[in-house]
């Protein structure tokens, strides 16, 4: 109803894959190294010499077709497209192996009846240690039970929690309040007080990680199991690493219809995978399905997008740079276009709404961006936080420990006041949510 209200129907082009996008109407050497400001003069559009052009081709047609922009938003997502796939030794890959392999991706696409066909009396594997591992362990023990048990293979194992509270406080106050995130040191753009301030405050912040890890560890019984994770609970929440357990998970490990098996490696033989496991050396699991719940890789799905490849190299960055937009939204030497839902936070939705927000405003005229120079020592900035706090290769940056901190940056562009609550002791104490910014339009 809403997009029939508001014309957005027609705006939108079902059914239709962008194969490219080019810039065009301005050469590229002086865009990377001539331009001082962004799009030439820090405004959305430029000065209206440059467009992108988009080679789109529809369903069931062979044909493409270009279309003219003046101003291009990538909202294509993070959790799908690029599979982030193992690599494995030669002759010790999916090659060799005489079942069926398939990414968590491609499971989770299929109808019920499909998926449940395929592992329904199968010896199922599945191959990672993250939210998606956890549920196809969980769909195949339901389907068949302690018969064909599910083998579940983790290398590092993961915070996965049963709940969003702490000795009864909510992880949101514990981890993502301002109070919160005063004891993160050197945010970006942070002064010498609070950085000072920030590191005396550090003990505080690392008694509250082991409060909660003691909490979960005493609730979920991962250390029976061999899961408890080697990372804290505060670098969890600062690499969006932490998961919701699925439902009844350890009591299907409890009843024999989920095996977990540890291993630093696995690779495949004829009849299933083989697991280097530690000081035990090489164990092998027999298998006829391999799930491999193994993420993706967004960093490569956002360079795919792109026709220039100085375009490809620039946009998401690498090891020396993993934030390499600025705001998180827009490239300092890629003009008139913008990026929403690279990087991540612990409660997405809300983060690109955020996101969309400020690139509206931006849209708008409502401001201007900086010289390039300083929105690259901005990125510089982030780039070092996230570095230091559990980047990822492949994989957007995180923000999660600092939102409120990255939601005052966007306010402030935007024109409005970064304080939001009622009360002092509500705006140190509670987690920021929508409805705290939804007087932002």
């Amino acid at each position: 109803a809403y997009a029939r209200r508001f014309g957005v129907l027609e705006c939108i082009r079902f059914g239709s894959k962008v194969l490219g996008a080019e810039y065009a109407g301005v050469p590229e050497e002086q865009i990377v190294a001539a331009w001082e400001r962004w799009a030439g003069n820090g405004e959305a559009f430029g000065d209206g010499t440059g467009e992108w052009l988009l080679t789109v081709q529809h369903r069931g047609s062979e044909h493409t077709q270009m279309y003219r922009f003046d101003f291009l938003i990538l909202c294509i997502g993070m959790f799908g497209g690029v599979a982030n796939t193992p690599t494995f030794p030669p002759n010790r890959g999916p090659e060799v192996f005489h079942g069926q392999v398939l990414h968590s991706k491609d499971y989770s696409d299929m109808d019920a009846a499909a998926a449940a066909e395929l592992i329904r009396g199968k010896r199922v594997a599945v191959v990672g240690s993250g939210k998606s591992a956890f549920d196809t362990a969980a769909e195949c023990a339901d389907a068949n039970g302690a018969r064909f048990p599910c083998t579940m293979i983790c290398r590092n194992p993961r915070w996965m929690v049963n709940g969003g509270f702490v000795w009864g406080v909510s992880i949101g106050q514990l981890f993502m309040s301002r109070l919160a995130e005063l004891m993160v040191a050197r945010k970006p753009g942070e002064g010498l007080a609070l950085c000072l301030l920030a590191m005396l405050l550090s003990p505080l912040r690392w008694l509250t990680s082991k409060l909660a890890e003691a909490y979960f560890k005493m609730h979920i019984p991962m250390r029976e199991h061999g899961m408890v994770p080697d990372r804290s609970f505060s670098w969890t929440i600062s690499a969006c690493r932490l998961g919701v357990l699925t439902d009844r998970f350890y009591d299907r490990v409890a009843e024999g219809s989920v095996v977990i098996k540890r291993a630093r490696s696995v690779s495949f033989c004829a009849d299933g995978l083989v697991l280097d496991e530690h000081d035990a050396g090489e164990r092998r699991v027999e298998a006829d399905v391999v799930v491999l719940a193994t993420g993706f890789r967004g960093a490569d799905k956002l360079r795919g997008i792109f026709v220039s490849p100085t375009f490809k190299e620039m946009v998401a960055g690498g090891p020396d740079n993993p934030a390499p937009l600025y705001r998180q939204c827009v490239h300092p030497r890629i003009p008139q276009m913008a990026v929403i839902g690279y990087s991540d936070s612990s409660s997405s939705i809300y983060h690109y709404e955020m996101m969309a927000k400020w690139v509206a405003h931006l849209l708008d005229g409502a401001f201007r961006l900086p010289g390039v120079g300083r929105m690259e020592r901005s990125v510089a900035e982030w780039g070092e936080y996230v570095k230091r706090h559990g980047a990822v290769d492949g994989e957007g940056p995180c923000i999660s420990a600092v939102n409120t901190w990255y939601n005052d940056e966007l306010c402030r562009d935007m024109g409005y006041d970064p304080r939001r609550k009622k009360g002092i002791l509500a705006e140190w104490m509670q987690p920021y949510g929508p409805a705290d910014y939804a007087g932002i339009r």
